[in-house]
């Protein structure tokens, strides 16, 4: 069996009594793109820093290529790093920038010219080399620092939250020029943002922190469509939840009743009884209004209109349960050629038994 390239062994990072990290284990495929993603405070950048070099770890080990990085200096462990702020040096120009990391390492000259020139033809940016940094926009600055981390081939790029501070446009043009210059290095990247949208756009895998811990690894796909845990469900999309109570065990279906009397039949969660609180979790996208009494076995919840809100191809509706719960429709707008619902309107919506996601109440 093949070792991995990068093996995070039972990290852990505390702070006095405070734990930052606990036991985070995680191993990571040469060339891979896996994104850190999770709340602020959940761990996900004090485990990269554990990995630089820049914290040192409470227990665990971090292996590359198979050697132990926690005796190695963060200078000597030849991984790229991308901040939030650009960290470039404003009295070099663009090109003097990207060379430092090699004059440091005392590369000749030839070779540090010809590496330049790479890199500033890797980012898009051949005609900025003498500009100062001043003198370039947040996302050209952001690229250079990208180039700057790359100029020395490292193993390993680590970039902490490096598009937070664009705005939504730029942010999403950087996106795709990292993701470009992803597959064109092969480099393997460590990435980690709070963004969802970001995660799943840029990542092979992500890893969703929760409190000092990995809830879930896998795909965008993955944690989107089979979320393990109610914080995976809630963080990843836009989720409802609906509060029931386990009525009824057949087998490995289950029936529950919502708190006005729905009954929410072939539910499936393995570990659940009868009189246990659940959490029923159904995708805005998933629900439909359906007319009261319409035939098959699908719930028909009663509810009442809040707001309509018309966003061009799609309709989204804001609609209240009968107990208090707001819950969020998404539909087609050409589902509603005829009519909308107006606000006040009592309506029924539904949902196919197997778009709907079962939870342990927390």
């Amino acid at each position: 069996m093949t070792a991995p390239f990068l093996s995070i062994r039972g990290i852990a990072k505390n702070y006095g009594a405070v734990a930052a990290v606990e036991d985070v284990s995680l191993d990571i495929a040469e060339g891979e793109f896996v994104t850190f993603l999770g709340p602020s405070g959940s761990g996900k950048s004090t485990t990269l820093y554990v990995i630089a070099g820049f914290q040192d770890p409470s227990a665990g080990d971090v292996l590359l290529q198979g050697s132990s990085l926690l005796s190695v200096p963060s200078n000597k462990r030849n991984i790229g790093m991308v901040f939030q702020r650009y960290t470039l040096f404003p009295h070099l120009c663009v090109a003097d920038n990207i060379a430092f990391p090699l004059k440091v390492r005392g590369r000749p000259k030839a070779e540090i010219d010809a590496k330049v020139a790479e890199m500033l033809k890797l980012v898009r940016l051949d005609r900025y080399a003498e500009r100062m940094p001043a003198q370039l926009s947040g996302g050209q600055q952001q690229r250079v620092a990208l180039a700057r981390a790359l100029a020395y081939d490292p193993p390993l790029l680590l970039m902490d939250e490096p598009l937070s501070a664009l705005d939504k446009k730029l942010r999403e043009e950087i996106q795709f020029e990292i993701k470009r210059i992803h597959n064109e290095t092969g480099v393997t990247i460590l990435y980690v943002t709070h963004d969802q949208e970001e995660a799943l756009r840029l990542s092979d895998r992500v890893a969703l922190f929760n409190q000092g811990r990995i809830e879930q690894v896998g795909s965008g796909r993955d944690l989107y469509e089979t979320p393990a845990t109610h914080f995976v469900a809630g963080f990843i999309g836009d989720s409802n939840f609906l509060p029931g109570r386990i009525t009824k065990v057949a087998g490995t279906k289950l029936e529950a009743v919502l708190p006005d009397g729905t009954v929410v039949p072939d539910l499936q969660r393995p570990g659940l009884k009868s009189g246990d609180a659940v959490s029923i979790m159904i995708r805005p996208d998933q629900l439909k209004i359906v007319r009261q009494g319409a035939a098959g076995t699908a719930p028909q919840l009663p509810v009442s209109v809040i707001d309509t809100t018309f966003l061009g191809s799609i309709i989204h509706i804001l609609v209240k349960t009968r107990w208090g719960n707001e819950v969020a429709l998404r539909s087609p707008a050409e589902n509603f050629k005829e009519s909308v619902p107006a606000r006040g309107d009592d309506i029924f919506v539904s949902w196919a038994p197997e778009t709907e996601k079962v939870f342990q109440a927390c």
